[in-house]
This record gives C-alpha cells, sequence and structure tokens, in this order.
C-alpha cells in the first residue's frame, strides 16, 4: 500500500502541469449554459411504473413517448452544432422571466407530473366505473409576474390567505373579488419546509384583483382498488398524462386496449378530460418509429396536422390515431384490429 501512494505522489509532482490542463478542460467542457439540447426520443413501458392492486395483465404494451434533453453545457452547446440530430432550445423559453432559476423550471415540471398523475387516476376510475375520491389538494406559487412586486416566491405552498383555505383556485380568487387593489391580506405559505406569515399587497389585471403571481392546484385521490404510479424525477412534465390514464384503465378493466401491439403516444390529460397539446411531437414519433410501436397516439389539432407531415416527409410506417380526449381515445384503441 505504501508503495502505490509512494507511486502516485511521485507521478502527481511529476505529471501536476498535465493533470491541472485535463481538470480545466474537464470544468471547461462541463460549465453550464443557458440552454437544454435535445438529442432525440424513445419510448418507455409505462406498465413498470404504474400498478393497479390485483390489476389485469396486457398481452402488448402502452407506452410513454419521450425526449431526451440533456443539461446544457460547453461540451453539449458545441457538439449540438456537430451532430445533425441535437437540437439547441433557449433555457429561457422555459422560463416566466429571467429572474427565474432553472430549479424554478424543474419544480413546475414536477408540478405537472403530479397534476397529469391525479387527473389519470380520476378519469381512469371514472370511466371504468370505479370508486375514486379527492384526498387533499395543494394550492403551489407557479410564477411571479414581473409587473407586481410581491413577497410570493415560486414555489411557495399557499395555505390560507387571511385565515381561510380552499379546494379550488376559483373560491380563492372569488375571496379576492371581495378585496380591492392595494389592500393587503395575511398570506400563509409553506416554504422551504416552515411556514411564514406574509403581508401581501393586492393587485388589479384586465379588472380582476389578484395577489400577482400565477398559481397551480395539485389534487390527490383515494381510489380503490389502490393504484401506485412512481415516475422517475427526470421523467416530469405533463405530457404522458393520456398514456397513464389508458394504463390505468387498462389494469382496471378485463379488456386488453393493446390487443397483443405496443401503442405509444402522447399529449396532457386536462381536468374535463381532453387531450392538450405538446412539444417536441416530431422527435416522439421518431423515437416511437425506432422503437417499432405499431400505433402512435396524437392530440388533435395541431399536433396531429405537423405528426402526419412529418410522418409523409420522414416516410414513415407507425400508424398515428387523431385523439380529441380520453372517451375518443377508448373508443378508437377498441376499433384495432
Amino acid at each position: 500500500m505504501k508503495k502505490i501512494l509512494n507511486y502516485i505522489k511521485n507521478l502527481i509532482k511529476e505529471e501536476y502541469k498535465f493533470i491541472i490542463f485535463l481538470l480545466l478542460i474537464y470544468l471547461t467542457l462541463n460549465f453550464p449554459v443557458n440552454y437544454y439540447i435535445t438529442v432525440g426520443g424513445g419510448t418507455s413501458d409505462v406498465a413498470s411504473r404504474i400498478k393497479v392492486t390485483d390489476g389485469y395483465k396486457s398481452k402488448g404494451s402502452l407506452n410513454i413517448s419521450y425526449v431526451t434533453q440533456l443539461k446544457g453545457t460547453i461540451c453539449t452547446y458545441v457538439l449540438s452544432y456537430i451532430i445533425p440530430t441535437w437540437e439547441r432550445d433557449d433555457a429561457n423559453n422555459y422560463k416566466y422571466d429571467e429572474s427565474e432559476s432553472i430549479e424554478d423550471v424543474a419544480f413546475r415540471g414536477d408540478l405537472d407530473l403530479s397534476t397529469a398523475n391525479g387527473t389519470a387516476t380520476y378519469w381512469a376510475y371514472t370511466l371504468a366505473n370505479k370508486k375514486v375520491t379527492e384526498k387533499d389538494s395543494n394550492l403551489y406559487v407557479i410564477t411571479t409576474l414581473k409587473e407586481f412586486k410581491t413577497s410570493l416566491k415560486v414555489q411557495d405552498q399557499i395555505l390560507s390567505i387571511d385565515g381561510n383555505s380552499y379546494d379550488t383556485i376559483e373560491e380563492y380568487k372569488a375571496y379576492l373579488q371581495t378585496k380591492k387593489a392595494n389592500d393587503i391580506v395575511n398570506v400563509q405559505v409553506k416554504r422551504n419546509f416552515k411556514t411564514k406569515d406574509l403581508k401581501v399587497k393586492l393587485h388589479e389585471s384586465e379588472g380582476s384583483v389578484m395577489l400577482g403571481v400565477g398559481l397551480q392546484y395539485v389534487k390527490e385521490y383515494d381510489a380503490e382498488p389502490n393504484v401506485d404510479i412512481s415516475f422517475n424525477s427526470s421523467e416530469s412534465g405533463p405530457s404522458g398524462g393520456l398514456i397513464t390514464t389508458l394504463e390505468i384503465y387498462n389494469q382496471l378493466t378485463k379488456k386488453d386496449l393493446t390487443k397483443g401491439l405496443k401503442i405509444a403516444g402522447t399529449g396532457t390529460i386536462e381536468p374535463d378530460g381532453t387531450i392538450g397539446q405538446i412539444g417536441g411531437v416530431e422527435h416522439k414519433i421518431l423515437g416511437a418509429e425506432s422503437d417499432k410501436a405499431d400505433v402512435f397516439l396524437v392530440p388533435a389539432g395541431d399536433n396531429y396536422k405537423d405528426a402526419k407531415k412529418y410522418k409523409k416527409e420522414k416516410k414513415l410506417k407507425i400508424k398515428l390515431i387523431e385523439v380529441k380526449n380520453i372517451k375518443d381515445a377508448l373508443d378508437k384503441l377498441e376499433e384495432l384490429k
């Protein structure tokens, strides 16, 4: 052991300049830049992430289509000019204003995933005629508006306003309309796991009284039989809502929606059951084709138009199905042969 340590010590003495040079190169190449780098797409079978107690099995699979993004560094940024399929996306496009951090962006992505999972659970159990009840709802600040000054911060969980707690954003808004601009309200928040009481000045915008921030509710549900949803932290965002809903429904019902096929898709699941638009649909279709998916479910409207155009340009073989809402998606899958 002593010989090894002496050898290392002598090596460092002899080659310290070269070692420092390598370290500087490494640190330089990994220095962060204000970009995300899109490097391609793929599919992921959600059955491994969603488990309904005593749920039914599928002969085929339901797969979330995803786009792989790397955090921008000098290395990945330079490579995006060399590798034709790599694309740069300014991180500011994900921010509401320049004061936000990447952590704020990630927080919204996590909230979107939690919201999507809750909405997916509600619709899957409702359409399968299974018991589902709301057990909790939490209100968060997702953006501050630069035209208004406020002591609230992104990631704050709002616990109460003037001692009042409500179950929907609409109820909070209704209470604020009983106030006037420039009034001060007492807002209790949870910030960094600690409860804080803040004095917040109200503002007026387009005839409505507001806190001067953007808000988002996250609802959680109790369901029978129980469902466990466990996506990875890298799989945040709302675009898996459609496939998550279909997988939960498929495990709840005897009829196998997949019919032995590999089905991929993308799209948000909205509170009213409609399937919302997403970004990067071209990357996702190409990833689904590369992963040999048989069918790709696409939100109706611009996403479907772009998908059809891209399929034709790239001469892809995958079957595209346009879906407007979750009931429409179920009906069209049941029609597959």
